[in-house]
């Protein structure tokens, strides 16, 4: 019996006969004291009227001390019985029979499923990858309000209160991994029991404090991470040609260069065939375009869009020509200054950490004075971002710890700096588009980048997020003469485009869909990973 339901039982026991002792006392002390004769249900009349303040029935006053003192003392006790009996025994009965609805034990039959420990931001994607994977997860949470909105949701969860018993109730036998995602000292003890009930499979632990991986790891982890340095590490990575190039494979192409550029809003390049446009009639060659985190492959019939990040590759001259001339259609992205991350919690120490080590000069912005903070105020202050030389910045980074502040910061950045790219750090995936619509360029979420982590492991995912990027490949022509006898160029995709063709000692950027190639030509191609690997497979 649960020990609500004990309390409640003794109540039901204890209420009578405290009302029948003080019922016969009520009686002897009416007929000795007060020369009145009182029947006994009289009496217990009285005490029950009395306790529970409903009122005195034919008796309401009393001359003798004795009795004025014990009314009273019956009258306070009815009081403090009504605060005592709710709040001790009743509530806690109530809640108890409210949270049945809860499960408090797996699903009979369950078995090959990955226990979750704990809910939050860092499991999100990986639950809906496990789904799409039809791999059975449970979760198993400790907060009652986070488990009932998962029911809501129709996440699989069991709920206990006691640590003790999470892994007494989630069937951790038959599983096929663990992902302990509470805090660092609930993981170290939840890894170490696991492994005293015999758990062999893979256990994986979410570290908030780097210092505790190894701590986690000597008690049995397979492998601990660290969520928001492996966020830092991919938006470091997106924004620096340092740590990672641009276009990977463009140093075969003596000549040509490549500069990002942004179309402007309500640009009458919106909604255009690349092909079609001034950019590609200067010479110029659109690689890639960026559209909301998003990169896909160009091609002279690619649709532009507004706000969207173009990759264009051409000769010095030709973009420079582009990037002086102010006709209301792009604008070139800053190709100098520093990196500005506002926010100096653990995801921007190490953006800044990650930034500076490869060269890069980094200036922060942070509410509290401290080593490596070059501004100290409120991000959301626009006087602040101005004073902290936003308008030089090559890029902002926003490593906001809320996702309302990185979206209203987002909104007031794009106000004061039209070209400057926005890259922002997210929690949750659900608000990555509305982040988007504020204005960033690129958005990150600590769901992805944990959910796709985790997801390799236990599902052999290979991508990562944040990974999306293009490389230049060289094919040569004759491997295309099966298929394109006729010696016409490949046809461009989606996923890969010709970019170049190299003739003897002369390289071909500008060319129409006519030409066709000679036995000796090589062939340049610029594509997604994907598209790369599908040109490498053609003989």
């Amino acid at each position: 019996m649960k020990r609500s339901q004990q309390r409640l039982v003794w109540l039901i026991i204890a209420i009578p006969l405290f009302v029948i002792l003080s019922g016969v006392i009520y009686m002897v002390g009416m007929a000795r004291l007060e020369g009145k004769s009182r029947s006994f249900w009289q009496s217990v009349e009285w005490a029950a009227e009395t306790l529970s303040t409903t009122g005195y029935g034919y008796d309401s006053q009393w001359s003798h001390p004795v009795m004025v003192l014990f009314v009273i003392g019956v009258q306070f006790a009815g009081i403090f019985l009504v605060f005592l009996i709710v709040p001790i025994y009743l509530v806690p009965f109530l809640e108890e029979r409210f949270e049945e609805r809860l499960p408090r034990e797996a699903p009979t039959g369950l078995s090959g499923h990955v226990i979750v420990y704990r809910y939050g931001p860092a499991v999100e994607m990986l639950l809906d990858h496990l789904r799409s994977a039809k791999v059975p997860a449970l979760v198993v949470e400790r907060d009652e309000e986070v488990a009932r909105s998962l029911i809501d949701r129709k996440i699989p969860v069991v709920f206990s209160r006691e640590e003790e018993d999470s892994l007494d109730i989630c069937n951790l036998a038959d599983a096929r991994a663990l992902v302990a995602n509470g805090r660092d000292e609930e993981n170290g003890a939840l890894v170490l029991r696991a492994r005293q009930l015999g758990f062999r499979e893979a256990i994986y632990a979410l570290v908030e404090e780097p210092a505790h991986r190894h701590p986690i790891e000597l008690t049995g982890a397979t492998a601990a991470y660290t969520p928001r340095h492996i966020l830092a590490a991919a938006l470091a990575t997106h924004v620096s040609e340092r740590i990672s190039p641009r276009l990977p494979g463009l140093d075969q192409l003596d000549g040509l260069e490549l500069r990002e550029f942004r179309v402007k809003p309500f640009s009458p390049l919106a909604g255009s065939a690349f092909g079609d446009c001034p950019l590609a009639a200067a010479g110029a060659i659109l690689a890639g375009q960026w559209v909301h985190g998003k990169l896909s492959g160009g091609g002279p019939s690619v649709r532009l869009e507004s706000g969207a990040i173009l990759l264009l590759l051409g000769s010095e001259s030709v973009l420079r020509a582009i990037a002086t001339t102010d006709e209301g259609l792009v604008i070139p992205l800053p190709e100098a200054g520093p990196f500005l991350v506002a926010g100096f919690g653990e995801v921007g120490m190490k953006l800044h950490e990650l930034l500076t080590d490869a060269g890069e000069e980094v200036l922060a912005i942070d509410r509290a004075a401290r080593p490596n903070v070059s501004f100290v105020g409120n991000v959301l202050d626009p006087y602040v971002l101005r004073n902290a030389g936003i308008e030089k910045a090559r890029a902002v980074l926003l490593a906001l710890d809320s996702d309302d502040a990185t979206l209203f910061a987002t909104v007031i950045v794009r106000d004061i700096v039209s070209s400057t790219p926005i890259i922002a750090r997210v929690n949750h995936a659900r608000n990555v588009n509305n982040i988007y619509r504020a204005g960033a360029d690129f958005a990150l979420s600590i769901s992805e980048v944990a959910g796709q982590m985790l997801a390799q492991r236990l599902l052999g995912e290979r991508r990562m997020a944040g990974a999306s990027r293009l490389l230049v490949h060289k094919r040569p022509a004759a491997a295309f003469g099966g298929s394109h006898g006729d010696g016409l160029l490949p046809r461009d995709t989606e996923e890969c485009s010709v970019i170049a063709v190299r003739r003897g000692k002369t390289l071909l950027s500008s060319f129409g869909p006519d030409l066709r190639l000679e036995a000796d030509d090589q062939v340049y191609f610029c594509g997604s990973e994907e598209g790369i690997r599908s040109i490498r497979e053609v003989e």
